[in-house]
């Protein structure tokens, strides 16, 4: 067959619909390109605990899944998933920052270990297992992520507050539902799947990766300088289509789907070898 390519796909607004029901052709598409021989995996800002789920959906045979938006890799050994690869970083300069603008805002931060601390429930975020603690906790021990849903608040504003707050020590993403999502500085995406694809052994020309909001922007330049390919979905913002190498149709027409079944087929055998 042909060499094996490092496919990494976001959750929300490309695999998934606003409902969190598959888009359009997905699951069969992905079965295709897994059973190509392909490596296809998850790039998420969703946390593990709210990603596994759609790896094991999906029938993943993957080694690594990305998740926390690069702060978080998780490894499949002897069946059984292991934290890999954590990044942390001191959250109480950035906190302190955030609550002086955003006093009136819900803050969740996820420890090293997966613990999620909150100040208040986060609409949309799976807190199974999780502490609700003050304000000052939140900032004892090192973080791999910083959460920030301020009602009232829109993307606009979350832009301007990132402006305004000088926050350049630290790596962020918007969500597509406006919500701040802070990582340690340096770390994205990208930065976490270029420790797979060596891990893995793949060449930096066969990745494969797509997306559609602002935190895969990272992830795209990354898979675009090793000459791989990366693809933006057709509802992402312009920003988003710009980094991208590559678009494709929106989430509810099947684009994740449409892209994927442009990867190598594995090569037919001769029947004389």
């Amino acid at each position: 067959m042909s060499e094996p390519w490092l496919v990494g796909l976001d959750v929300d607004g490309t695999i998934l619909l606003q409902d969190e029901t598959m888009s359009p052709g997905v699951p069969e598409a992905i079965t295709r390109v897994r059973e190509a021989g392909h490596e296809v995996t998850i790039a998420t800002g969703r946390s593990w605990m709210a990603t596994r789920r759609y790896v094991e959906e999906l029938g993943l045979t993957a080694e690594y899944v990305v998740c926390s938006n690069g702060a978080v890799t998780m490894r499949r050994v002897d069946g059984e998933w292991e934290r890999w690869k954590i990044e942390t970083f001191d959250p109480r300069p950035v906190l302190a920052l955030l609550q002086e603008r955003l006093p009136d805002a819900r803050y969740m931060v996820e420890l090293a270990s997966a613990q999620r601390l909150y100040t208040a429930q986060l609409d949309d975020w799976t807190l199974d297992g999780g502490r609700q603690v003050d304000f000052d906790e939140l900032g004892a021990e090192p973080v791999s992520r910083i959460v920030v849903v301020s009602p009232g608040h829109d993307e606009e504003d979350f832009h301007r507050l990132v402006s305004d707050a000088g926050l350049n020590e630290v790596s962020y993403a918007i969500g597509w539902t406006a919500w701040l999502d802070i990582a340690p500085q340096g770390v994205d995406k990208g930065t976490a799947l270029e420790q797979v694809r060596t891990a893995l052994g793949v060449d930096g020309s066969r990745v494969f990766v797509a997306g559609d909001g602002r935190n895969d922007i990272g992830m795209f330049g990354w898979a675009q300088s090793h000459g791989g390919r990366a693809v933006a979905m057709g509802q992402a913002p312009d920003e988003v289509k710009n980094a991208a190498g590559e678009i494709t149709d929106d989430v509810v027409d099947g684009g994740l789907a449409a892209a994927l079944d442009t990867l190598p087929a594995p090569a037919q055998v001769d029947a004389s070898e």
